[in-house]
């Protein structure tokens, strides 16, 4: 479990990234990190890229439907408009963001303020997900948590997808993917058929 370090030691800000795949609960770690931050009476704000309102326009809300109010935010440029008074600053689905998302969270963090980003680090071909492997080079901190593959039980790491579409952005939740392990991801819909088949195996 990620403990936060000690501010009196540490005066600078600085960069805290969890990333994984989905289902894996990035959202839900990030949740319980502001949390805590609000109990140490900290001053923080989540914000959300605008286009991502699958569950709610005015909150940011894990696959287990835990919830805080947070900022939709166009662009990374427009993040530092809600900086005013703040300590913490939490930023989910980090993979749908600019480039200048990173050159942001490091402003953000030379001026003495915790940045905790939750993204997919890969996308649903397994290569490296917009701004976040940056973001990854760049943080003092990295989490990757794992969801479980339903076909074999392992770590799952990856998003497999099922709707039949090549952009490299598709919101969706399990309708439209579910995590698999590196193996069961590689065997591609040649699972999903027999999943279907044979629901018992």
């Amino acid at each position: 479990m990620f403990l936060e370090s000690n501010v009196k030691l540490q005066p600078a800000g600085w960069i805290e990234v969890v990333c994984g795949s989905m289902f894996s609960g990035k959202t839900e770690e990030l949740l319980r990190r502001l949390k805590r931050a609000r109990y140490a009476r900290q001053h923080y704000v989540l914000l959300k890229p605008e286009k991502d309102v699958r569950y709610s326009e005015k909150a940011v809300v894990s696959h287990d439907e835990n919830a805080m109010d947070c900022v939709l935010v166009k662009n990374s440029s427009e993040i530092l408009r809600h900086m005013s008074g703040v300590e913490v600053i939490g930023i989910d689905e980090a993979q749908f963001f600019d480039d200048g998302l990173p050159e942001v969270c490091e402003n953000l963090a030379v001026a003495g303020k915790r940045v905790i980003i939750a993204g997919l680090d890969m996308d649903f071909r397994g290569k490296p997900f917009g701004p976040i492997p940056q973001l990854l080079a760049m943080a003092e901190y990295v989490t990757k948590v794992h969801a479980i593959c339903p076909h074999c039980g392992n770590l799952a790491s990856h998003s497999y997808r099922f709707a039949q579409s090549d952009e490299t952005i598709l919101l969706g939740a399990s309708d439209s993917y579910e995590p698999r392990c590196r193996k069961c991801f590689s065997l591609g819909d040649k699972l999903r058929w027999k999943k279907k088949s044979d629901p018992g195996k």
